[in-house]
Formats: C-alpha cells, sequence, structure tokens
C-alpha cells in the first residue's frame, strides 16, 4: 500500500507508518503542487493520500480518482495529538476505498 502525507501532517509521523510505503509530498518535491492538481498527480502513484486539511471535502471531488483520501482531526495538528489516532488510522487506511474520504476524528475516540 502506497500512502502520500500531505505537508499539513507532521513528517514525523511516518515513523508509525512504517506498515505501508509512505512518503511526504515534500519529499516527492511535490510541495508547490495545488491541490487539486496534487490529488490527481498522487492518484497516478498511491493508493491513498493523507492530510490534516478539514476543508478537503469541499474543495475537492475525487469520485473519479484512483486513489483514496483520510483525513485526520485531532484535538490539534501536533504530533503528540495525530498519534492517539493512530489505530483507527491504520484502519481507515486499510478500508478506504479508491474515490472515497474517509475522515478519522478524535470526537470518535471519546
Amino acid at each position: 500500500m502506497k500512502l502520500l502525507v500531505d505537508e499539513c501532517v507532521d513528517w514525523r509521523l511516518l515513523r508509525d507508518l512504517s506498515a505501508y510505503e509512505a512518503m511526504t509530498v515534500k519529499q516527492i518535491g511535490w510541495e508547490t503542487v495545488d491541490d487539486g492538481s496534487l490529488l490527481k498527480l498522487a492518484a497516478t502513484e498511491f493508493d491513498v493520500f493523507l492530510t490534516v486539511d478539514k476543508d478537503l471535502p469541499d474543495q475537492q471531488n475525487i469520485r473519479d480518482l484512483n486513489i483514496a483520501v483520510v483525513i485526520l482531526r485531532a484535538r490539534t495538528t501536533r504530533l503528540a495529538d495525530l498519534r492517539t489516532l493512530l489505530e483507527p488510522l491504520h484502519k481507515a487506511i486499510r478500508s478506504v476505498k479508491s474515490g472515497e474520504m474517509k475522515v478519522v476524528s478524535w470526537r470518535d475516540r471519546e
């Protein structure tokens, strides 16, 4: 499973995603690409796009793209808060389908 991690996600989260072939947007040099183009580009090489951009569902339509999106909604975007979502994140990555967006929220953990 190939996972692309958005530049707005703390890159250190990659350490917790070693079960996947995960890379950041910055690592592959796509940090200047806008969201719409980034998703189309990512769909050619990755299975899942991971972001904390809560506005993405309202801004992008991925139904026709060959990529899935997982949106992390932790209390903050700090690494410690993102790590509290690791268990549901792994489940979401394994279950999300191409053309689908799945939100993993801290509110679901309470």
